[in-house]
């Protein structure tokens, strides 16, 4: 999922010129109904309710509103839709010399109503997204993980596949701070999470889960695989140093552990075998993953 904490005040920004924009676009029905003047294709056309403001910009934006909410993204463009309708068919009769019908009426008030309501609900739903991504990596935080693991369990089951927690901690992280200053572990925080995004495949939703540490939920056919998914994704580090401010580059590192999680076992001691095995790699020259204990014998 692409992550826009970072634009979202733009986004919200153009939510409400949108709604505004449309609220205004009533001006010119209220000139229809009394100057009997043409309001636009934007108004009369079949497709009206894609050739507005509000249409083409919810156009852009729909695959980030259906991630947010599908039900109120489709429901937005049902009553925009219908609204559009009910507009058209009233200032077609207008235009025409006959009264428009007071059903037509009822539909388009009902329907503005509606579609204001829905605007609101997006909008909220975009800023509790944005409280739950890191505003540094614009990652998930940890605040949803316990939803996402749940999700990810069921949809393994499903598909006849594990669900193994991979979490992976920077090596040497500190000295990165002490020897480059705060700014650069800030840009190096950034650029790893931009690497582990773009490495990342469906089924492997990743998070940031504190500090230095990510974590990964991988869904693969076996454990084997969730091995292979692992040496991936710290291989795709290896390759993408990072180009320092005053010259040169760093080569940021990850030590990591895996966990499978057992029929119905709770999240919480999947973590912590996670953590312990990633603490082995520490221990046991950093940059590389291998499983909890458990699993490894």
């Amino acid at each position: 999922m692409r992550a826009f904490d970072a634009d979202a005040e733009r986004l919200v920004a153009e939510l409400d010129d949108a709604t505004e924009a449309h609220l205004n676009w009533t001006r010119r029905v209220l000139r229809c109904a009394v100057l009997q003047t043409s309001p636009g294709d934007d108004v009369l056309a079949l497709d009206a309710h894609c050739r507005c403001h509000l249409g083409r910009w919810f156009g852009r934006h729909r695959e980030t509103f259906d991630r947010l909410d599908t039900v109120a993204s489709a429901r937005l463009l049902l009553h925009h839709e219908r609204m559009h309708g009910a507009i058209r068919s009233l200032c077609s009769a207008l235009l025409a010399g006959a009264p428009g019908q007071a059903a037509d009426l009822d539909v388009f008030e009902a329907t503005q109503a509606a579609l204001v309501a829905d605007l609101g609900t997006l909008k909220t739903k975009v800023l509790e997204n944005c409280a739950r991504l890191d505003p540094l990596t614009g990652l998930p935080l940890r605040h949803g993980l316990d939803a996402a693991f749940e999700r990810c369990r069921g949809q393994a089951r499903r598909n006849a596949q594990v669900l193994v927690v991979m979490l992976a901690d920077v090596d040497h992280f500190k000295q990165v701070n002490d020897l480059h200053g705060h700014a650069v572990g800030d840009q190096a925080l950034r650029h790893l999470a931009s690497v582990l995004r773009a490495a990342t495949r469906g089924g492997e939703p990743l998070f940031r889960y504190g500090g230095e540490e990510f974590l990964v939920l991988l869904q693969t056919a076996d454990a084997e695989a969730a091995g292979r998914a692992a040496e991936r994704l710290l291989q795709a580090l290896r390759d993408a140093p990072m180009s320092l401010p005053a010259g040169g580059m760093l080569n940021l590192r990850l030590s990591a552990g895996l966990a499978l999680a057992g029929p119905g076992e709770a999240m919480t001691p999947v973590v912590e075998r996670a953590d312990r095995a990633m603490y082995d790699v520490k221990r046991n020259g950093r940059d590389g993953w291998r499983w909890d204990r458990e699993e490894a014998r």
